[in-house]
């Protein structure tokens, strides 16, 4: 990677005290929860809630479902440009839990990644494909879309700095697409639990591969949708059951939240689904959230990235992503 080009990592711990910092993206899941005046009750629910999906998922030695809870901390990934500069643009934003063992005291590390938050992606998604796509009769995707955020991610991931602080590699588990239509399989796994598949992949599934993730949906035991997990390597070889059970109740939370529709329905996915986000039969949590203002504040994020990030140091980032051989 060109020397001029560096990644560094701060870290804050999410908690019922949480506030966003600066830098961290105001749609992100937790930065959102946490604003307003029930701020603290909403974190405080959100994580409970939390804890409670992973003691219903990490049944043995747990008689009473309360032996484990499980800790959050934001890391935030800042990219230098410039050697000589001394400020960094906040590219990247992910979670990484750990599992507090309570009866023996032990903490147990979780995985990295699981929400996945980008400005560059508020970009794309906001500012390049509405302006690719105005005044056309058909929706489509222009060249080399996704492909400098693809690059930052994987820059990231192969770094030194990443590797001085996690020991393996990320997962990011998402919403499935309500474009889409998921079949079951025969294919179910002790902890993920069934298996679906697509026909067709999703423009996140493309997003996401250019970043050199793959994909897998699976609808783990008492959940009524399945949930795409975008990995690299083996998902069901490279992770202990603690970790994937740490990223299940982490983001099936965030989901019942902020897609109720889907991931709180009163019914179970079938043989044949396709989410809706209209979709009435479906309970609400008792955290408040603002799905439009999420969606407006995303188009801002959008162009603040364009303003600062995109537009002053374009032709630096498409030589640097052109020289990328991943």
């Amino acid at each position: 990677m060109n020397n001029a080009f560096s990644f560094s990592i701060s870290s804050l711990k999410l908690d019922e005290h949480y506030n966003p910092s600066a830098s961290t993206r105001i749609t992100t899941n937790f930065a959102n929860l946490a604003r307003g005046e029930k701020r603290q009750q909403n974190l405080r629910n959100a994580l409970t809630m939390i804890n409670n999906r992973f003691n219903s998922l990490a049944t043995w030695d747990n008689p009473k479902s309360d032996r484990y809870t499980v800790e959050l901390e934001i890391v935030s990934v800042g990219m230098k440009i410039n050697a000589s500069s001394q400020e960094s643009f906040p590219v990247i934003e992910i979670l990484k839990t750990t599992v507090v063992d309570t009866e023996t005291g032990q903490r147990i590390e979780g995985i990295v990644g699981n929400n996945f938050s980008s400005y560059v992606r508020d970009y794309d998604f906001s500012v390049v494909l509405p302006e690719f796509n105005k005044d056309k009769a058909q929706f489509s995707i222009p060249e080399n879309y996704g492909v400098l955020h693809g690059n930052i991610f994987k820059a990231f991931v192969n770094s030194d700095t990443y590797s001085q602080h996690f020991s393996k590699q990320p997962v990011i588990c998402l919403s499935v697409s309500s474009k889409n239509v998921y079949h079951r399989t025969g294919n179910i796994h002790p902890i993920l639990g069934i298996e679906y598949q697509q026909d067709n992949p999703s423009l996140t599934d493309d997003y996401f591969g250019k970043m050199g993730l793959k994909v897998r949906y699976f609808m783990p035991a008492n959940s009524v949708a399945p949930l795409a997990f975008y990995f690299h390597g083996d998902l069901l070889s490279d992770y202990s059951n603690v970790e994937l059970i740490s990223t299940i109740s982490t983001m099936e939370t965030f989901q019942k939240i902020y897609r109720p529709e889907i991931y709180n329905a009163n019914s179970p996915a079938g043989l044949c689904y396709q989410p809706a986000l209209n979709h009435q039969d479906h309970s609400l949590t008792v955290i408040e959230y603002d799905r439009e203002e999420r969606t407006r504040l995303a188009t801002e994020q959008g162009k603040f990235t364009e303003e600062h990030f995109i537009k002053p140091n374009q032709a630096q980032l498409e030589q640097w992503s052109a020289q990328q051989a991943y």
